[in-house]
């Protein structure tokens, strides 16, 4: 297939990609129906399953601002770890990172931003701090 002139031509494409599922954290936290934790943590295990290697199991945002995610820890302890396998959780503030290094967790998934109208929506914290 030819994509034609791209602002890639000429540089070295890597030798592999890290392909990162989201869909426990950013597809449920989506839904208006709360599903139960064990739900949540089987769904996990089938995108393992099913060849994932890493998968973004939750997210530590405050209940008031996604209540689907309110039981985090719970769907973290549900989980049975495959060897191999990365179970990043993503860490939108202090707060969120605080409660994963308290829980063990060693991969993490951050995001910035460059606005101070969506960094308060989606953090809860203002760009300067």
């Amino acid at each position: 297939m030819d994509f034609g002139v791209t602002p890639f031509d000429g540089l070295p494409l890597p030798t592999s990609v890290t392909i990162c599922e989201v869909g426990p954290r950013d597809g449920l936290q989506n839904e208006s129906t709360v599903l139960p934790a064990g739900i949540k943590a089987e769904f996990v295990e089938r995108l393992v399953d099913a060849g994932n290697t890493v998968v973004e199991t939750t997210s530590f945002v405050h209940p008031k601002w996604v209540p689907q995610l309110a039981d985090a820890e719970e769907v973290l302890r549900k989980v049975a770890p495959v060897p191999g396998v990365r179970y990043p959780l993503l860490v939108p503030n202090q707060r969120g990172l605080d409660r994963a290094i308290d829980l063990g967790v060693s991969d993490i998934a951050v995001f910035g931003s460059v606005t101070e109208t969506f960094s308060p929506s989606r953090t809860v914290t203002a760009l300067a701090g």
